[in-house]
């Protein structure tokens, strides 16, 4: 077995007292061997977090900035290593791998930018007798010590989504990287390393899920940031009951395609949006509800598009759709397809799998009862139905327990101003996939997809507390 990769534990290299083999989804073989820490040091990690939180804080802006584009720059000359290693560990086809590479690139440098305009306010207080002669003037501190834990399918910009906003406003952060796919985690901690953050106020450290509590249970803790299931985001939100929390959560995305939409488009995007890295993004295309009046167009348009997507080899350029990230995630996948099918169900396409390759799969005539409307499927599977009026749509996309994102494909500002009123959900896509993100944007849920927002803008407003100082008036 090949030496482990360390961890960062307050902003040095280390090891721990034992280590993961790291495997590809796609064939089993060996990606690499990562260094597992300890609860011991875990604990050392908010310690070091928390004694370096005054260091931070007072970094001045130019500084925090000067040290999210050293990171950028270490990690742009490894940009090869980093899209190779992700598509071997993530099982992410090469072509999303360099995509995700280039989306860690710009929000790092969002993060050097939203670093020098975090802005304060001058408030006027004389707006009644008692206030005359005084100003109010407000600033936001951050709130060190900040938790952040990353999931599998999105294991360095989600990580840059919780790092990037924390150096940005001055707070210190442990991090726990995805336990499937640490070893690109783990090589941007060799490029915070040397960043000159503050030393101690950043550790990058995966370990089992037990010792991880510190990171949630520590009264040092004051923000947790989390992306990953509902189930894990929930029990942490209750057992977290004094402390800010982030949640990222599920989805099961809705696409509308509306009477007077552009067919051929929403097909040939749907097609992109549900297959992409086998489905495993929080956005990915899953329910599909199209006007009765183009449901036979868009089917045959959008099986034929589906029908092109290459299966095989994550490292492969020419391939489409990768492996899921392991077995009992594709077993689980295609239980709730057959589930579907014994319901009554129609498979059109696809269905089957060979490990963790699922073949990109279709299903027609399902009800929002069953599994791949009503839960996450996180797999390459769709569900199309037809509906008669928007209203009827709308309706539908709101009946789940999850609000993300949705898409809606019309040339009726009528019909898009409905959807903004009407739709349960974080954001709405016009004329694309619910999929579609830029990473500057404000993102996250309603329901039980979430609370609060990423973005590094909206991320260090979670991750910052306002203060009052009011001067002025008489001694």
């Amino acid at each position: 077995m090949s030496t482990p990769r360390p961890f960062l534990l307050g902003g040095k290299l280390a090891t721990g007292p034992t280590r993961w083999r790291v495997t590809s989804p796609f064939d089993g073989s060996e990606v690499g061997v990562v260094s597992v820490a300890s609860r011991a040091q875990m604990e050392e990690a908010v310690a070091h977090a928390s004694d370096a939180a005054d260091e931070a804080r007072q970094m001045p802006a130019h500084a925090r900035a000067e040290v999210l584009l050293r990171i950028r720059a270490a990690l742009q000359e490894r940009k090869d290593e980093l899209i190779g290693t992700m598509a071997a560990e993530a099982g992410k086809p090469v072509t999303a791998a360099r995509a995700e590479v280039e989306r860690l690139f710009h929000t790092l440098r969002d993060g050097a930018e939203e670093a020098r305009r975090i802005p304060a306010e001058l408030l006027p207080l004389d707006a009644v007798p008692a206030g005359a002669g005084r100003l109010g003037l407000v600033r936001r501190f951050p709130l060190s010590v900040v938790s952040g834990i990353v999931p599998f399918n999105f294991p360095l910009n989600l990580l840059a989504h919780k790092l990037a906003p924390a150096i940005a406003c001055g707070a210190s952060i442990v991090i726990k990287p995805p336990p499937q796919d640490p070893i690109t985690p783990l090589m941007l901690a060799e490029a915070v390393a040397g960043s000159g953050y503050p030393e101690g106020a950043i550790s990058i450290l995966p370990c089992e899920v037990e010792d991880a509590a510190p990171m949630l249970e520590d009264p040092r803790v004051r923000m947790i940031s989390f992306t990953g299931s509902a189930r894990a985001g929930w029990a942490i939100r209750q057992q977290a009951a004094k402390k800010r929390v982030v949640l990222e959560l599920g989805g099961n995305a809705a696409m509308i395609v509306a009477a007077d939409a552009d067919v051929e488009l929403a097909a040939h995007r749907a097609a992109i949006g549900g297959y992409s890295y086998a489905g495993q993004s929080c956005i990915s295309v899953q329910r599909i509800l199209v006007h009765r009046s183009h449901i036979d167009q868009f089917v045959a348009t959008f099986l034929a598009r589906v029908r092109a997507l290459r299966v095989g080899d994550p490292l492969d350029e020419h391939t489409d759709v990768g492996p899921v990230i392991d077995e009992a995630s594709a077993r689980r996948a295609e239980s709730w397809v057959k589930e579907a099918v014994t319901g009554g169900a129609r498979t059109v396409l696809g269905g089957g799998r060979n490990g963790t390759l699922m073949e990109p799969t279709v299903l027609l005539d399902t009800t929002r009862e069953m599994k791949v409307n009503a839960e996450e499927v996180f797999a390459p599977v769709t569900t199309v139905r037809a509906f008669e009026t928007l209203p009827e749509a709308l309706a539908e996309a709101n009946a789940t327990r999850y609000g993300l994102q949705a898409g809606l494909f019309t040339n009726d500002l009528r019909s898009v101003m409905a959807a903004w009123d009407g739709l349960e959900v974080g954001g709405i896509i016009v004329n694309d996939i619910p999929s579609w993100r830029v990473d500057q944007m404000p993102y996250g849920g309603v329901k039980d997809s979430g609370q609060g927002r990423e973005g590094v803008r909206y991320a260090i407003e979670e991750m910052t507390e306002r203060r009052l100082l009011v001067i002025g008036g008489n001694a």
